[in-house]
């Protein structure tokens, strides 16, 4: 009943590639079926490493990658790192129960099964579904435009620049330390990195990832597993931010 819908919402030429890495044939069926009647260029793999092969010998160039979160051989937070490593597609893991914290937080986003194309259209489009979770107000500014016009005002347009640029760079590096402290329960590194993220970002007046690191800063201590998931849900949003405040960078300052 979806399918008229999607038909209106998008036109085949503006959506994304998708190839779906799902070791359920059944599973890999349907949902190759939804994203073929809804508009979607889709290539199928039963597992990790044909997933793998298939990026090597260019036979697909993903715009999105669907991977089932926990399959037999290559799987988890191993293959997002492998498919990353081939790939700028946006991953998002697909699971029939709760996935680890750590997958949850390498991934760009979690959809639940069941789901249905609309629950697609709207992860793919970065809206909130039911079956994704965020934390990050995709309403806020990504950098405060009274803050950057201050900081224009005491100096070069090239070393605003700059001052992006490692902002950048440096949020980069925390989100990796980031995902480490997430994947061995260290909640008071969680800590620590999200307070240095909020002040770092907030003398930038980098808005969005500054917000984040102040959730993150807040962590209760104690390790319990819906504190940890809430990190990794901060850790997926502060990716998001990331990037668009990359994106910000590009566009504010293009030659």
């Amino acid at each position: 009943m979806h399918t008229r819908c999607m038909f209106e919402l998008a036109s085949p030429k503006d959506l994304p590639v998708v190839l779906l890495i799902d070791d359920d044939l059944v599973s890999r069926e349907v949902t190759a079926t939804l994203l073929t009647m809804s508009g979607y260029s889709v290539h199928t793999a039963e597992n990790g490493a044909v997933a793998l092969e298939m990026l090597a010998a260019a036979k697909c160039l993903p715009g999105v990658i669907l991977m089932d979160a926990l399959m037999p051989g290559l799987s988890g937070m191993q293959l997002i790192a492998e498919l990353r490593a081939r790939s700028k597609a946006r991953i998002y893991a697909i699971s029939g129960s709760k996935p680890l914290p750590e997958v949850i937080a390498a991934a760009d986003g979690l959809l639940l099964k069941p789901f249905d194309a609309e629950a697609l259209q709207k992860l793919f489009g970065g809206q909130k579904s039911e079956s994704v979770f965020s934390l990050l107000d995709h309403n806020q500014p990504v950098v405060s435009a009274e803050i950057l016009a201050q900081l224009r005002k005491m100096m070069s347009e090239p070393a605003v620049r700059q001052i992006y640029a490692a902002v950048v760079a440096d949020l980069s590096r925390r989100i990796e330390a980031l995902a480490a402290a997430i994947a061995k329960r260290d909640i008071a590194e969680v800590r620590r990195i999200g307070h240095a993220i909020k002040g770092g970002c907030g003398m930038a007046g980098a808005l969005q990832t500054a917000h984040l690191g102040a959730l993150l800063e807040s962590t209760p201590l104690k390790p319990q597993d819906n504190q940890l998931d809430n990190s990794a849900i901060l850790l997926r949003d502060l990716r998001a931010a990331a990037s668009a405040l990359e994106r910000m960078l590009e566009d504010e300052f293009s030659a």
